[in-house]
């Protein structure tokens, strides 16, 4: 008979999170290694001992096999990070699961589990599955690019971003209709997937030196009314007005004439900031 784990505490469960890593309270952090809750801040993801929570992961679904697998790939980082340690993982899991007939039952256990860390192993397991088309990989990012937790947001779009440059004009159709959804967080992913410059990641070359591609995604997000999608809107801006500022300048012209309000101003202000100073 399984063990019946205890209650978690609602003075857990509604915690703000700790200002730095070392104040993290120790019960939070096994927690956060058994897989039972998902981080709430920056400090509490970077704590998270991913070995330790793999070796969880895998038991639950008896994938005990590949747990060597896990622990040779951390030991390569030469520079253990979070994120570097994450992406190990995900590569661990489509060396096991990247095949089409495995890959739906693992898929489902990752982007469902409580932790956000393993969700976002899910992102990088759909990024690192070379037996999916674009459409296919962006149809199973979806709900990870929508999930609560913006670790796991982020984790979505950088798993997939190389795919998408690799097929710039396909990723640029399929996520124009990204930029029409309901969600803002899926309308925020279509932008931010394709900045040209990026955080955390490469550069997508092309957009540098042409980003009028991009406008079928950013046209219909120039009066978005949230800030989350207008930050990476500006962001957009910004990231082409370092290699092509006058065509920022022509866009941001048009758009104030052709969308005013807060929403369109502030995006405009943030695409801007290089140019202008």
């Amino acid at each position: 008979m399984a063990k019946k784990l205890a209650r978690i505490p609602d003075s857990i469960l509604q915690r703000k999170g700790a200002r730095t890593t070392r104040d993290v309270p120790r019960e939070v952090r096994e927690l956060l290694d058994a897989g039972r809750i998902e981080t709430v801040n920056l400090c509490e993801w970077l704590v998270v001992d991913q070995a330790r929570l793999a070796e969880v992961v895998f038991a639950e679904h008896d994938w005990n096999v590949h747990l060597p697998e896990v622990g040779r790939a951390l030991e390569a980082n030469s520079q253990r990070t979070t994120l570097k340690d994450m992406v190990a993982i995900g590569d661990v899991l489509a060396s096991a699961f990247g095949g089409k007939r495995l890959f739906a039952k693992p898929y489902r256990a990752l982007i469902s589990h409580p932790s956000d860390v393993v969700r976002s192993w899910g992102a990088y397991l759909v990024g690192k599955c070379d037996a999916l088309t674009l459409s296919e990989r962006l149809e199973r990012v979806r709900p990870l690019a929508a999930d609560r937790n913006m670790g796991v947001r982020e984790a979505a779009w950088l798993a997939v971003r190389e795919h998408l440059a690799a097929e710039l004009e396909e990723a640029i159709a399929l996520l124009a209709e990204w930029s029409l959804d309901d969600d803002p967080n899926i309308r925020r992913f279509a932008s931010e997937s394709t900045r040209p410059r990026g955080v955390w990641c490469r550069h997508i070359e092309r957009l540098k030196q042409e980003p009028e591609l991009g406008l079928p995604i950013l046209e219909p997000l120039k009066a978005d009314p949230t800030k989350y999608v207008q930050d990476s809107v500006g962001n957009w801006l910004n990231d082409a007005s370092k290699s092509q500022p006058d065509w920022v300048r022509r866009i941001c012209a048009r758009w104030r004439k052709e969308a005013t309000g807060k929403g369109t101003e502030r995006i405009l202000k943030r695409g801007l900031r290089t140019i202008v100073g």
